[in-house]
This record gives C-alpha cells, sequence and structure tokens, in this order.
C-alpha cells in the first residue's frame, strides 16, 4: 500500500517510454489462509481481496446494487454479486503464483466464491486448490499476488495465515520489494534500448512481477 502512489509518480518521471497504462487503476488489499494435507503438504489457498472505495462503487453501480445507497445488500443483491471477479478467461492465473523449490504449481480454477459489501468495499474470497500432482514437491514455498500489467494493484495488507499445526513447524516472511533498486534498473535497460524497441521482444521484465510483495513459507518437513 505504502508503494502505490511513490510508484506511479516515479514511473511517470524516469520511465517515460513504458506505455501510460503501466500504473494501477484498481488497488486491492490481499491475504491468504494456506492449507496443508495431514502430510503437512500445501493443499490449497484461500485468497482474499478486498477492493478500493472507488472500483467498489463501479462494481455495485454496474450491477445495479445498493440502490438506497444505505450500504447493505439484500440477499438477492449478495447473490448476484458473488463470482463477479472469478468468471476468468481461459488461461488467466488469477494473478497469482506458487512456487515449491522454484518449481511453479499448478493451481485450480477459483473454487468455493463469497462476496460481501462492508462499509463500501467490495469484499470477496475464493479458493485455490494445489493440483495432485505438484503436492509431493519440496522446497520452500514462495507465493506473489500480482497482475503483471500493473493496472491492478495487490496490497499484502490483510492478514497471511497458517494452520495452527503449521505455526510451530514453519516460518512466514513477508518480503517486500527493493522498488528503488527495481526501478534503477529497469531505467538503465530502457536506456540500452532504442527508442521504438518492441519491450516484449526484449525480454523487458513485466512490471507487476518486479514489484509484488513475495510471501515466503519455510518449513522444517519440507
Amino acid at each position: 500500500m505504502r508503494f502505490r502512489f511513490f510508484y506511479s509518480g516515479v514511473l511517470a518521471a524516469v520511465l517515460l517510454p513504458v506505455p501510460a497504462a503501466a500504473h494501477p487503476h484498481i488497488f486491492v488489499d490481499t491475504g491468504f489462509a494456506l492449507e496443508f494435507d495431514d502430510a503437512g503438504r500445501l493443499s490449497q489457498v484461500k485468497v482474499t481481496w478486498q477492493y478500493d472505495e472507488f472500483y467498489s462503487l463501479l462494481i455495485t453501480e454496474d450491477l445495479q446494487l445498493d440502490q438506497d445507497g444505505d450500504g447493505i445488500l439484500t440477499p438477492a443483491e449478495r447473490a448476484r454479486l458473488i463470482g463477479f471477479d472469478t468468471n476468468w478467461d481461459e488461461g488467466f492465473n488469477g494473478d497469482l503464483e506458487i512456487h515449491a523449490g522454484g518449481a511453479l504449481l499448478a493451481l485450480s480454477g477459483p473454487l468455493e466464491a463469497t462476496t460481501a459489501l462492508d462499509q463500501g468495499r467490495i469484499i470477496s474470497s475464493h479458493i485455490r486448490r494445489i493440483a495432485p500432482r505438484d503436492r509431493s514437491r519440496q522446497g520452500p514455498i514462495s507465493m506473489k499476488a500480482f497482475d503483471p500489467s500493473y493496472y491492478t494493484a495487490y496490497d499484502i495488507t490483510l492478514p497471511v495465515t497458517l494452520p495452527t499445526r503449521q505455526q510451530g513447524e514453519c516460518l512466514l516472511e513477508l518480503i517486500e520489494p527493493d522498488i528503488v533498486g527495481g526501478l534503477a534498473q529497469m531505467q538503465a535497460q530502457l536506456l540500452r534500448l532504442d527508442a521504438n524497441a518492441d519491450l516484449e521482444e526484449n525480454d523487458f521484465p513485466l512490471i507487476g512481477g518486479e514489484f509484488a510483495t513475495e510471501i515466503r513459507v519455510s518449513c522444517s518437513t519440507s
């Protein structure tokens, strides 16, 4: 959250060749609840998204919810809101990547979606299950929530939790990105490119992933 406006301003100042859309338009406070199976392997992650007030207003108006403006949804309105953000295009990864021992894990689509409106902000949740073939992968777990284009900014401000059993066996760390250092590296790369160069063809890093907070979980059993 604290990098949101700083990053947008620096982009305007030092990354002029980057497309103008390369700054966030939607802001999402994000949290995770990790679950493990009986063998101590990561089995699923519950994702919680809390949208900013302006985007929440746009969604409620678009779906014609809370017409009386009291901030309380009727049961029918809550039902209409559920799943508004989990109707994903094929191949979309849900702006979430999870690695174990350096290997990218295959995740299910969004399951058991819930949605609510609280003090003018939409809060939704869904579950991503780890593919059974990937649950046996060993090594530290690394998670990042990010939109590669940085149109949506995910801030890890909501709780990130482990089950009680894993709390004594696992170390959970939130590793903040090096914004200043990352911007310096990107500026140096840009200066080496021709003004008309295609950034993707030149392996220019995706902005969202470079500046996403990493959640790292190291367990004694992994």
